[in-house]
C-alpha cells in the first residue's frame, strides 16, 4: 500500500537520529542554551558524555520550545514534495511545543489545501514519546492511513507508562519540580524520588525511597503490576548505562520481560532531570 504521509517528531523523544532514519521518521532537533554564555545549541550538537560532564561540572542549561519558524522549516519541504504529515509532539503538559505545531499546521493547511497535517499530542516525554513514535511507525508499517494512525494513537496514548528516578535532586529543584528544602534534605539522606507522567502529561513525584538500588527496583515493581502482555519496553538513561543494564536484568530475571530498546536521554530532557536519570517506559493497563 502506498501511504503518502511522513511521520515527524521532535528530539524530546530520545531516540537516536540513526534509529529514526531506519524507521523512516523525520525529526526536528530542539534548542538549549548554557546560561554562562547564552549560545544556542541544538539537541545532540555535542556528545552526551561531554554534555553531562559539563552539567556535573556546574554548567546550567536552559531549554526552549520549538518555535513556529522551526515547524515551518521542517514541514514546508515535505508539503512541497506532495507528502502529508503526521506529527508526534512532545507532551503539552511539559512544553508549548505541541501548541506551536498546531498553529503552524493550521496555517500551512490553508496554504496547501490538498495536503493533510495532523499534530498529535503524545502526552509523553523522553523514550515514552519514543515509544509513542514506535507505535506510530508500527501502525504505518501495518498499512494504517494517516487518519487511522492518528486515531489509534489517541486511543493508546494514556497507556504509555513512564517511571523516572534521578541521581541528584538539584536539577529538579532548578526546574521547580521539587522544593529547595526537599532537595537539600533528600541529598543529605540519600533519598531518591520516583516520578511519573500523569494523564495530562505532567511530570509528578509519586514516592521517594532510600538509595539508588531501591528506586530502580521500585520502577521494576511498577512494571510488574501494570504491564500489558507483549508490550515493548524502553529504558532511557542520562550517562548511567550500568544502571540501565541492571534494570534490564531485573526485568528479565524477575518478571520475564525482555527490554526492546535502551536509549540515551538527550540534552533537552537531561537539562531538567540531570545526569544519572534513569527511566522506564511500557504499555500498561493504565498510566
Amino acid at each position: 500500500m502506498d501511504l503518502n504521509y511522513v511521520l515527524v517528531t521532535d528530539s524530546a523523544c530520545d531516540l537516536s537520529p540513526d534509529l529514526l532514519r531506519q524507521w523512516g521518521v523525520t525529526h526536528i532537533r530542539m534548542p538549549f542554551t548554557f546560561t554562562d554564555d547564552g549560545k544556542e545549541h541544538l539537541d545532540l550538537d555535542e556528545p552526551l558524555k561531554t554534555f553531562y560532564a559539563e552539567m556535573r561540572g556546574g554548567r546550567v542549561v536552559k531549554t526552549s520550545a520549538l518555535n513556529e519558524a522551526a515547524y515551518y522549516q521542517a514541514f514546508t519541504p515535505l508539503l512541497e514534495a506532495g507528502k502529508d504529515i503526521l506529527y508526534l509532539a512532545f507532551s503539552s503538559g511539559l512544553s508549548v511545543t505541541c501548541e506551536n505545531s498546531v498553529r503552524v499546521a493550521n496555517a500551512l493547511s490553508a496554504q496547501y489545501p490538498g495536503r493533510k497535517i495532523v499534530s498529535v499530542d503524545s502526552l509523553a516525554a523522553s523514550a515514552g514519546e519514543g515509544l509513542f513514535v514506535y507505535l506510530a511507525k508500527r501502525n504505518r508499517d501495518q498499512g494504517m492511513t494517516l487518519e487511522q494512525n492518528a486515531e489509534s494513537l489517541m486511543q493508546e496514548r494514556l497507556h504509555v507508562v513512564h517511571w523516572f528516578t534521578v541521581e541528584d535532586l538539584q536539577y529538579l529543584k532548578r526546574g521547580g519540580r521539587v522544593s529547595a528544602a526537599t532537595a537539600l534534605l533528600g541529598t543529605a539522606l540519600n533519598v531518591k524520588p520516583v516520578l511519573h507522567v500523569d494523564d495530562e502529561g505532567h511530570l509528578i513525584k509519586m514516592t521517594q525511597v532510600h538509595g539508588r538500588k531501591k528506586s530502580i527496583r521500585y520502577m521494576a515493581e511498577k512494571l510488574g503490576e501494570t504491564i500489558r502482555e507483549g508490550s515493548p519496553v524502553f529504558i532511557s538513561n542520562a550517562d548511567c548505562q550500568e544502571d540501565a543494564e541492571s534494570l534490564k536484568k531485573i526485568l528479565h530475571s524477575e518478571y520475564g520481560v525482555e527490554t526492546t530498546l535502551i536509549t540515551d536521554i538527550g540534552s533537552v530532557i537531561g537539562a531538567h532531570s540531570g545526569p544519572g536519570t534513569l527511566a522506564l517506559f511500557f504499555m500498561g493497563e493504565h498510566r
